[in-house]
């Protein structure tokens, strides 16, 4: 009968043989660490990535070495100024000491129950000291809640690595809320505030815009003043030279002058529908009665 199986030696030697090799080598990835156990006791923490080797009757666990990002439930917190607020946030974190890791939590879901704790209460301690006006405001000056949350994510980070071989990596708010019974007086007194706001802005504008058109007319006053003075001085030195050009043409003849300006008289003064009674001594019939000899 032994003489049956004996065939079947090889093939379970070699079973036997790849089972060995798969119980003594694994591989690390760039991702990932892994930590080598006996018999439930931590032995070493392998990091680098690769093929390694243990003992068949060691134990590899992996672990995820990159950032995982939890969401919390949203909280309702209370601010130092008696404002409830609805927080939703977000931890960024990773595993650090995977020996601490394994003996305090053991697995991801966990941890982040334990992160959820931490976040919560330091968190609910933070904004404790805080009014609404320093987490939520129009002034980016007033602001504050950027150096709380960094001072929450150093804090929670050297508790959680002291404690569970957790970095936390980063906490920061993902979305601000209100409760629904406090949103409607909240949002009038939000109305309330920017309606003063623009009343202010309103009535600033008013009184720059008085001032500007004040100033405007001014000036306009006086680019006219200086118009009006500039124009007399021309026309007064356009009639000096009038007066003295008509003056040199009545000097050179002044009988050529006298039927001009006669001329020009009858022009502006008698047109087709002109009807004139005068005396036949008239100085303006002169010349159409008497001619040339009018003109001596």
């Amino acid at each position: 009968m032994m003489e049956r199986y004996r065939k079947y030696y090889p093939a379970a030697g070699a079973a036997a043989l790849l089972v060995l090799l798969y119980l003594t080598f694994f591989s690390v990835r760039e991702t990932e660490f892994v930590l080598v156990t006996q018999f439930g006791r931590p032995i070493r923490t392998v990091t680098d990535a690769g093929m390694h080797a243990k003992w068949p009757f060691q134990t590899a666990t992996y672990f995820d070495r990159r950032l995982r990002v939890y969401n919390p439930r949203p909280s309702e917190f209370l601010t130092r100024d008696k404002k409830n607020i609805v927080i939703e946030n977000y931890v960024v974190w990773k595993v650090e000491d995977p020996v601490r890791f394994v003996q305090t939590v053991g697995d991801p879901i966990a941890a982040e129950m334990r992160l959820h704790d931490i976040i919560w209460s330091g968190l609910s301690a933070a904004l404790g000291t805080h009014d609404l006006d320093s987490i939520v405001s129009a002034s980016p000056e007033k602001v504050q809640a950027a150096a709380m949350l960094d001072n929450l994510t150093a804090l929670t980070d050297r508790a959680a690595l002291e404690q569970y071989g957790i970095n936390v990596v980063d906490v920061r708010i993902k979305r601000l809320n209100l409760p629904e019974q406090n949103k409607q007086s909240v949002f009038a007194r939000m109305r309330a505030e920017r309606e003063r706001i623009a009343r202010q802005y309103r009535a600033e504008g008013e009184e720059q815009a008085l001032s500007i058109r004040a100033d405007a007319d001014r000036q306009k006053e006086e680019i006219l003043s200086v118009a009006y003075k500039q124009a007399e001085k021309v026309k007064g030195e356009g009639d000096a030279e009038s007066t003295r050009i008509y003056g040199q043409a009545y000097s050179k003849n002044p009988r050529l002058y006298k039927l001009l300006r006669t001329l020009e008289s009858y022009r502006k003064v008698i047109d087709e529908k002109t009807t004139a009674i005068l005396s036949s001594d008239s100085e303006l019939l002169k010349v159409l009665t008497r001619g040339e000899a009018a003109l001596k």
